[in-house]
C-alpha cells in the first residue's frame, strides 16, 4: 500500500487529536514562520527604507489579497475535492483532480499577471496610493506580478500536499520558503540595499526554489499521487467541482481585497499617509496571530473532508470543536499581547514617533474582540471543507462586506479617524455572534445523520 493511501486511511481510524495535532502542528509551524518573515519583511522595510514605504507596502496588500484570491479558489478547492475523493477511496478521480490543478494555476498565474502588469499605476491609485506612495508600491508589485505563476503553483502544491496525507513536507515547503526569504531579504534590502524591489525578489525566488521540489515531489511514480501523462487536461465537471469548493475562500480574498482597498482610501481621507503605514503595521500584527489560527484551519480540513466523506459524522464534529479551542486560545494570547504592549510592538516596524503613536492607538483598537474571530474563521472553514458553498460564502461575506464595508463609511462620520479604527472590532463580533446559532443548526442535522448510520 502506498504512503498516501495509507495516510488517507489514518484519517478515519486515528483518534481525531492525534491527527489534529499531527495535521495542524507543520502547518501551524509554517504559517507562524510565514508570519515571522512578513514581519522581518517589513521591518526591514520599515527600518532602513522609511515610513513612506510602509505606506507604499500597505497599498500592496488588496493586490497581495487578490493574487491570494485566485490562488485559494484552486489551492484549496482542490485539496479539499481531493480529501473528500480520498474518503470515498476514488483515487482516479483524486489523481485527475492534481492534474488539473496544476493546469488550472498555470492558465489563472498567466492571466492575472499580464492583466495587472498591464494596468497597474491605475490599479494603485484606485487602491489608495498616493503621489509619494505609488513609486514603492509600484516597484513592489511589479516583481511580485512577474513571479505570479510561481507563486500561485507554490501555494496550490502545498494545500495538495496537505489532502494527500503528507503535512509534514507541506510544513518543510513554508519552512524552507520562510529560511530562504528571511536570508534574501537581508542580502538584498540590507547589504545590496535594493529597497523594497529586493524584498519582493527575495520573495519570489524563495517560492519558486520550493515549487520546484513540490513538484519533484509530485513527480514519485510510486506515490498514489502523482504527475503523469492524461491528468493535466481540464474535465468540466473536476474544474466545477473545484471552482464551486473554491468559490468561498475566492471570495473571502476579495472581499478582503475591496475592504482594504476602502479602509486605505478612508485612513488617507481621515489620516493622511501616515494612517495608511499605521494601518498598514496593524494588519502585520493582526496577520500575525492569524496565520496561527489559519495553520489549525489547514490542519482540519483533510480530517473533516475525510471523516464527512466517509459519513463519520462524530468523528468530524469532535475535530471541528478541537480546532475552534485551539483557535480562540492562540487568539486569546495575540489579544494580550497587544493590549499590554502595542507601542513596543509597532517599534518593531518604524522609529518615526508619529507613526509609532498612531500604529499603538490602531493595534488596540483593531484587535480588541479579536479572541472572538478565531471560532468564527475555523467554523467557515469547516463549511467550506465538507462543500457547504452557500453557507461557507455567507459566513465568508458576513464578516467583511456585509458588517465592516458600511460601518467603515459611517463610523468615521461620527468619530473621524478613530472611527474607521472602531469598524474592524464591532464587525468582529457581530459576525461571530451570527455564526454560533448556523453551527448549532447543522449540527443537530449531522448529530441526526450520525445516529442513522
Amino acid at each position: 500500500m502506498s504512503d498516501n493511501k495509507q495516510a488517507a486511511l489514518a484519517l478515519g481510524t486515528k483518534p481525531v487529536g492525534q491527527l489534529l495535532w499531527q495535521y495542524a502542528l507543520p502547518a501551524i509551524v509554517a504559517m507562524s514562520a510565514s508570519s515571522l518573515y512578513n514581519i522581518i519583511d517589513r521591518a526591514m522595510i520599515g527600518q532602513i527604507v522609511g515610513p513612506e514605504a510602509i505606506a507604499g507596502l500597505g497599498i500592496t496588500f488588496p493586490f497581495m489579497n487578490l493574487s491570494a484570491a485566485f490562488g485559494a479558489a484552486v489551492g484549496v478547492g482542490s485539496s479539499a475535492s481531493i480529501s473528500v475523493k480520498l474518503g470515498q477511496k476514488d483515487y482516479p478521480t483524486a489523481q485527475n483532480l492534481l492534474g488539473n490543478t496544476l493546469t488550472l494555476n498555470l492558465i489563472i498565474g498567466f492571466s492575472f499577471m499580464v492583466i495587472c502588469l498591464l494596468f497597474l499605476d491605475p490599479i494603485l491609485y484606485f487602491f489608495g496610493a498616493s503621489e509619494v506612495t505609488l513609486p514603492y508600491a509600484r516597484e513592489f508589485m511589479t516583481v511580485i506580478l512577474l513571479g505570479n505563476v510561481m507563486t500561485h503553483m507554490y501555494f496550490g502544491m502545498n494545500a495538495v500536499l496537505r489532502a494527500a496525507g503528507k503535512p509534514k513536507h507541506a510544513m518543510y515547503s513554508v519552512l524552507f520558503t520562510v529560511g530562504m526569504n528571511i536570508l534574501l531579504v537581508l542580502a538584498f534590502v540590507w547589504w545590496f540595499r535594493w529597497g523594497i524591489r529586493g524584498a519582493a525578489l527575495a520573495t519570489v525566488t524563495s517560492q519558486t526554489i520550493a515549487m520546484c521540489w513540490q513538484l519533484w515531489l509530485f513527480s514519485n511514480k510510486n506515490e498514489m499521487l502523482h504527475l503523469k501523462r492524461g491528468i493535466y487536461k481540464l474535465k468540466k465537471r473536476l474544474v466545477s467541482n473545484i471552482i464551486a469548493i473554491g468559490i468561498s475562500p475566492f471570495l473571502m480574498n476579495v472581499t478582503s481585497c475591496v475592504i482594504v482597498i476602502f479602509m486605505n482610501n478612508q485612513f488617507v481621507r481621515y489620516g493622511g499617509d501616515m494612517a495608511v503605514g499605521a494601518y498598514s503595521i496593524a494588519n502585520s500584527v493582526v496577520m500575525m496571530f492569524f496565520m496561527f489560527v489559519m495553520g489549525v484551519c489547514q490542519g482540519m480540513q483533510p480530517i473533516v473532508g475525510y471523516n464527512y466523506g466517509a459519513e463519520k459524522y462524530d468523528r468530524m464534529l469532535r475535530c471541528l470543536f478541537m480546532a475552534i479551542g485551539c483557535a480562540t486560545t492562540i487568539l486569546l494570547v495575540g489579544w494580550i499581547l497587544s493590549m499590554l504592549f502595542p507601542r513596543e510592538i509597532a517599534r518593531i516596524f518604524t522609529t518615526d514617533e508619529t507613526l509609532i503613536e498612531l500604529s499603538a492607538t490602531g493595534i488596540k483598537l483593531d484587535m480588541l474582540v479579536f479572541f472572538v474571530v478565531g471560532a468564527q474563521a475555523t467554523i467557515t472553514h469547516f463549511f467550506q471543507s465538507i462543500g457547504k458553498v452557500k453557507v461557507s460564502i455567507f459566513l465568508s461575506l458576513s464578516r467583511q462586506l456585509f458588517l465592516l464595508l458600511p460601518m467603515a463609511y459611517v463610523f468615521p462620520l461620527i468619530w473621524g479617524l478613530d472611527g474607521v479604527w472602531y469598524s474592524m472590532p464591532a464587525s468582529d463580533f457581530l459576525s461571530f455572534a451570527m455564526t454560533i446559532p448556523l453551527l448549532m443548526w447543522y449540527m443537530k442535522k449531522f448529530k441526526a445523520a450520525n445516529a442513522n448510520n
